[in-house]
Formats: structure tokens, C-alpha cells, sequence
């Protein structure tokens, strides 16, 4: 059983169901539905179009839902819509499933939700710490959510800040390891960005192409992390960055100054920068200073602290940090960081410690560890 072709298959599927009058809860189940037939049968049976007969079976599954319900008289005229037999079309639905998910009687926070867990495929618990939440919390959201919707036909698209937010979660959770969806939200976003003239759109796709850029890099053989400034920028996509740098440039002399255009101007600067001892951190400081006025973000200010470290000193890096909440995920990792670099190693030791009982992913939690062990050897000698 191909698990691939299964996932990449599932928003399409979805998207005729709601297209075709399913509410998006109901539409779902019918699609999980169909997927677990699918599991079950396609080894033994293989079937020569996948999608069409997603699609055939998950409207019979919906059909059969919708029967039993006490809405069944209003939606007996759905049943002659039953797709025919043959090969679907071979339409790629899922950037307009994200803009139905998108829907307007969602939040934004709500709909971004939404949309990563029914379409983007990501775990509650993913949600949840892209969110900076309990993992409870996001589910109820997603619930809440889902229950909203329910009913609700899908037939006004959501805004393209939504979205954006979308593709951009979606990305991250790819590039950082844990599920490789990176390619597919690049995919998306320049779909997007063919059919939509928007600065932001732009901004988000250069911010993309610029961060996978580096992506060869960013583990040793052994799976470790190579931090940025250790990695070997000759591995580095240099046509990547190239296409990712005059993205941004068009977008910036358009004058309309969004939170995606400053995020891609700060990593344009790391990925012009020959080496990290060149990288111009005043330049990146005042950018963050840019979008920390556009969010108002922690996490953006988190980041700021360690740009102030490297321009102005570790001190000053420290004050910055000072005036945010401790319980930031990565503080207590950035405080090791700019400790060290203050020439206080035993502080340092024991908060790469510290961070690494608090880290969010394995590959993480032996960098942190690998750094408070290489400080207590060197103590000890």
C-alpha cells in the first residue's frame, strides 16, 4: 500500500466532496472512510484510478451518512450526483480545499487549525506547538472548529492571510524534519503566487526558497544539527537563493511591507553572507526591529535578542532577553547561547542542559546536550 499516494490523493478527494454540497466535518469521515476501504482492498485488489475511486467511494460513504440523518428529504437530490464511472480528472484541488478551510465564519486562528489537521495532514500535538499551546487546547480548538463548520456549505473562500499562515505552518513543520512537507507548501505558494499578484504571497514563497536553500545543510550524516553558523554554505542551493533574492526585491519595491517580506529580507541577509563572520547583524537587528512592530510576536523577539547578541554583545543580548517570558520555548537555549558567549561557561553548561530536557524534537535535544557536554569537558580539563 502506497502511504504517499494516499495522502497526496486525500485534499482532492475532499475538495469534490465539498464542492459538491458535503458539509467539511461530514465530507471528513467520508474521505477517512474511504481511505480505510482503501487500505484494506487496494493490496489485494489494486485499482487502475486511485482518485476516482476515492472519490466514488467516499460519496457513497457520505450518501449513506446523510441518509440516516433527519436532514435525509433536503439532501435526497445529492444522490444523482453520484460521480460516474472512469477516470477523475487529474486536477490538483488542494490550494482551493485551503481557501475553502479558510471559510469566513472561522477565526483565523481557527481556520489555520483546521485546515493543517484536515488537509496538511499534521498531528494536534504539531498544531499545538506551532501554536505555542497545550496539545488539550489545540484539540478543543480544532473541535470547536469542525462543529462551527458543520453544515456550513463551502462556498466562499477564505483571505489569503489565512492561507498564507496556512502554507507557512505547513512548511515549517516540513523543514523541520518531522514530516517532509516543505516541497508541497513550496508547490502551493508558487501556485498561489502565479494566480494572485500580492507582495505578501511573494514574500512568503522567497522566505521558503531562501530557508530549503540551505536545507542540504542542516544535519551531519549522522542526523545531527549543524547550527548556521557551523554549516558548510558550499552545500548551500545557490539557485535557490538566487530565484528566492529577486523574488523579494520585486516585492519590496512594491512599498507594502508585510510580516513574510521581513522574515525573507533577514534570511536573504544569512544567505549572502560568504561567512558567518560577515553576516551583517545590525542590518538583521533593524529588520527584526520591522517585524517585530508588523506581529508583535515573542518568538520574533526571542530571535531579536540573539541578532542584538551578535551586533552590540552578548550583554546586550542578554538584556534583550531579560525583558521576555521565560517560558518561551528555546529561551532557556538562547540564555546558554548568549552566556557563552560572555565568557561564562559553567552558567552556560548547565542552561544547554536545562534546554535540552525542554526540547521539542530528539534531533534538538542532542544538539543542546552535545553543547552543555562539550562545555563541561572543557571545564574540566
Amino acid at each position: 500500500m502506497d502511504a504517499a499516494l494516499l495522502r497526496s490523493l486525500t485534499p482532492s478527494v475532499l475538495a469534490v466532496l465539498v464542492r459538491r454540497g458535503a458539509d467539511f466535518a461530514a465530507a471528513e469521515d467520508a474521505v477517512q472512510d474511504a481511505l480505510v476501504e482503501a487500505v484494506r482492498g487496494w493490496p489485494a485488489d489494486p485499482v487502475r484510478d486511485p482518485k476516482g475511486w476515492l472519490v466514488t467511494v467516499a460519496w457513497r460513504r457520505f450518501l449513506d451518512a446523510t441518509r440516516s440523518d433527519t436532514a435525509r428529504r433536503r439532501r435526497e437530490h445529492l444522490v444523482d450526483e453520484e460521480p460516474a464511472p472512469g477516470p477523475a480528472p487529474a486536477v490538483d484541488d488542494t490550494l482551493q480545499l485551503y481557501f475553502l478551510c479558510a471559510h469566513p465564519s472561522l477565526t483565523p486562528s481557527s481556520a489555520v487549525a483546521l485546515t493543517l489537521r484536515a488537509v496538511g495532514g499534521l498531528t494536534t500535538r504539531q498544531i499545538a506547538r506551532a501554536y505555542l499551546v497545550p496539545e488539550a487546547t489545540m484539540a478543543q480548538r480544532i473541535s470547536r472548529a469542525k462543529r462551527t463548520v458543520s453544515g456550513v456549505r463551502f462556498d466562499r473562500p477564505g483571505d489569503v492571510a489565512t492561507v498564507l499562515r496556512v502554507l507557512y505552518l505547513v512548511f515549517n513543520e516540513g523543514y523541520s524534519g518531522d514530516v517532509d512537507l516543505a516541497a508541497e507548501a513550496i508547490r502551493l505558494t508558487r501556485q498561489l503566487a502565479a494566480s494572485i499578484d500580492h507582495p505578501e504571497v511573494a514574500g512568503l514563497l522567497a522566505l521558503m526558497l531562501l530557508h530549503h536553500a540551505r536545507r542540504a545543510a542542516r544535519t551531519a550524516p549522522d542526523g545531527s544539527l549543524v547550527p548556521l553558523a557551523e554549516q558548510d554554505r558550499g552545500r548551500w542551493d545557490t539557485g535557490a537563493i538566487a530565484e528566492g533574492v529577486a523574488i523579494l526585491q520585486a516585492a519590496l519595491a512594491r512599498d507594502l511591507l508585510g510580516e513574510f517580506q521581513a522574515q525573507a529580507a533577514i534570511a536573504a541577509l544569512h544567505a549572502g553572507a560568504p561567512t558567518a563572520e560577515e553576516t551583517d547583524w545590525v542590518q538583521i537587528v533593524e529588520w527584526y526591529d520591522e517585524l517585530a512592530g508588523l506581529t508583535d510576536s515573542p518568538v520574533v523577539r526571542l530571535n531579536r535578542a540573539v541578532a542584538v547578541g551578535e551586533a552590540d554583545g552578548p550583554r546586550a543580548g542578554l538584556a534583550a532577553l531579560a525583558a521576555l517570558d521565560a517560558a518561551l520555548p528555546r529561551y532557556t537555549a538562547v540564555a546558554a547561547y548568549l552566556h557563552e558567549r560572555d565568557g561564562d561557561p559553567a552558567t552556560a553548561a548547565r542552561l544547554y542542559a536545562e534546554a535540552a530536557r525542554k526540547a521539542p524534537d530528539l534531533a534538538e535535544r542532542d544538539h543542546l546536550m552535545r553543547q552543555a557536554a562539550r562545555l563541561n569537558a572543557r571545564r574540566s580539563r
